[in-house]
C-alpha cells in the first residue's frame, strides 16, 4: 500500500510539480491550500506524513506544527516535514522545538525532497532488529520495539526522529558522541555544516525524560565535542 502524503503549501504550481512527482514515485499525494483546511484533510484523511510550508495565508505553518502535536491519539504522532525560507534558520529551529521531524529549505530540489520523505517514513515505521530489546536505564525505559519511551511508567512523548536519536545515544551509553557521529548514526550522513538542529531535538529529549532539564543526569553535554548518555542513573 502506498504511503499517503499531504502537502499543505499555498503556492499551487509547487504542490503540482511536487505531487505529480511524488505520484510518479509511488506514493498517494494529497494538497491543501492553507493552513485550516490542512488540518481538516490530516484528522479526515490520516496522512502518513505532512509536508508543510510555513508560509501560509491564514495560519502559519508553526501553528500548524502545534495544532498537529497537540491532536489526540495517533494524529498527533503524524510525521512533520517542513519546508523553510532558505535563509531564516530560526523558523527551522523553532519548528523542530514544536516537533518537526525534519525541514527542508526551499528552493529544494525534488529528488532531495523525495529522499528526507523517505527517510523520515522509514524511521517512523521501521522496526528495530529481531534481537532488539527494551533498554532500561534505572526507572528510563525505551522500547525499541514499541517505539516507545517511558519514565517511572509515564509515557514521553517524542517524535520519531527524536525516539531514533534517543536509542543511538542509549545504545551506546558511556560513550562521548560528537554532534556528527550521533546525526550520522541516524540518518546515515554527515550532518550539515553548521546545522543546530541536532541541539534543538537535544533540548526536547531532555524536556521529555530528565527530572530537571537544567540538571540533565541522563543526557550529559560534554563541552566543546558533544554528548553523552550516562550509564548509571536513578
Amino acid at each position: 500500500m502506498s504511503s499517503r502524503l499531504l502537502m499543505i503549501e499555498d503556492d499551487g504550481r509547487l504542490a503540482r510539480m511536487v505531487g505529480e512527482y511524488l505520484v510518479e514515485s509511488g506514493f498517494a499525494f494529497a494538497h491543501a491550500a492553507d493552513g485550516l483546511s490542512g488540518l481538516a484533510r490530516l484528522q479526515e484523511e490520516a496522512p502518513d506524513l505532512v509536508i508543510l510550508d510555513l508560509m501560509l495565508p491564514d495560519i502559519d505553518g508553526l501553528d500548524v506544527c502545534r495544532r498537529i502535536r497537540a491532536l489526540p491519539g495517533d494524529g498527533a504522532r503524524t510525521p512533520i516535514l517542513m519546508l523553510t525560507a532558505k535563509g531564516d534558520p530560526m523558523d527551522r529551529i523553532v519548528g523542530l522545538e514544536l516537533g518537526a521531524d525534519d525541514y527542508l529549505p526551499k528552493p529544494f530540489e525534488p529528488r532531495e525532497l523525495l529522499a528526507r520523505i523517505r527517510a523520515v517514513l522509514r524511521r517512523h515505521h521501521e522496526g528495530p532488529s529481531a534481537a532488539a530489546q527494551a533498554l532500561r536505564f534505572g526507572s528510563l525505559e525505551i522500547d525499541r520495539d514499541a517505539r516507545t519511551v517511558s519514565v517511572r511508567g509515564a509515557a514521553c512523548e517524542l517524535t520519531s526522529y527524536q525516539f531514533d536519536l534517543l536509542v543511538a545515544l542509549a545504545e551506546r551509553a558511556g560513550r562521548v558522541l560528537t554532534r556528527d557521529q550521533i546525526m550520522e548514526a541516524v540518518r546515515g550522513r554527515e550532518l550539515e555544516a553548521f546545522d543546530r538542529s541536532i541541539d534543538v531535538h537535544m533540548g526536547r529529549i531532555r524536556a521529555a525524560i530528565e527530572d530537571d532539564v537544567k540538571a540533565p543526569k541522563r543526557i550529559l553535554t560534554v563541552r566543546g565535542v558533544g554528548y553523552v548518555f550516562a550509564r548509571q542513573q536513578d
